[in-house]
């Protein structure tokens, strides 16, 4: 009975924890980091600022765990591809991997577009760019010619303004990440046979 009884607190807690920050993230992306006060952030959610505190003391805790659950799954995805061949094939499913995990932290990153300033000073602004470098490093192949490096970093960051870039072109949003997907594949295909060619 009492185990039960503790599962269902923690499910709470689970469930606190989440609106507090889908409530932060909206509120952040809406004025922006600086402008939003952990008082606007208990007031939206009608919770005491004690009531918050209990689970966050600071902005950039939020946000930092905001960060890392949201990235978890390209955390995730990184630890896999290192112990991965560097075959095309594995790098195209990194690719595709990469494209879902997105798609899943959409709000962070329209948050991270439009407050890349702020994000510079932030502890959650570093471990965004040690993320970008870890899945760049998991495509390239170090020896590879400049050129075909490049078509790496590129597909990456093909992923990144897909996702921000397109919203006023026409289509669905599943339409256009499957076109940024098949741009990105391209560009890893390319840098790969390039590499491989010679």
């Amino acid at each position: 009975m009492s185990g039960t009884r503790d599962g269902t607190k923690r499910q709470r807690r689970g469930n606190t924890r989440q609106r507090i920050q889908d409530v932060a993230l909206g509120l952040f992306a809406e004025q922006g980091y600086e402008k939003t006060s952990l008082r606007e952030i208990a007031e939206r959610l009608d919770v005491t600022k004690a009531a918050l505190y209990y689970h966050f003391k600071t902005k950039e805790e939020i946000l930092a765990s905001i960060f890392e659950d949201l990235t978890r799954p390209i955390a995730e995805l990184i630890e896999w591809g290192k112990r991965q061949p560097r075959t095309l094939e594995t790098k195209q499913e990194i690719i595709r991997r990469y494209s879902e995990a997105l798609t899943e932290a959409l709000p962070l990153f329209r948050f991270l577009q439009e407050n890349q300033a702020t994000m510079k000073e932030l502890r959650s602004g570093e471990m965004f760019r040690k993320r970008m470098l870890g899945m760049r490093d998991i495509l390239l192949d170090p020896d590879a010619a400049l050129v075909d490096q490049v078509r790496c970093v590129s597909a990456v960051f093909t992923m990144h303004a897909g996702m921000i870039a397109l919203d006023d072109l026409p289509g669905t949003g599943e339409e256009k990440r499957k076109a940024v997907l098949e741009v990105a594949t391209s560009l890893v295909t390319g840098a790969h046979l390039g590499r491989h060619a010679s």
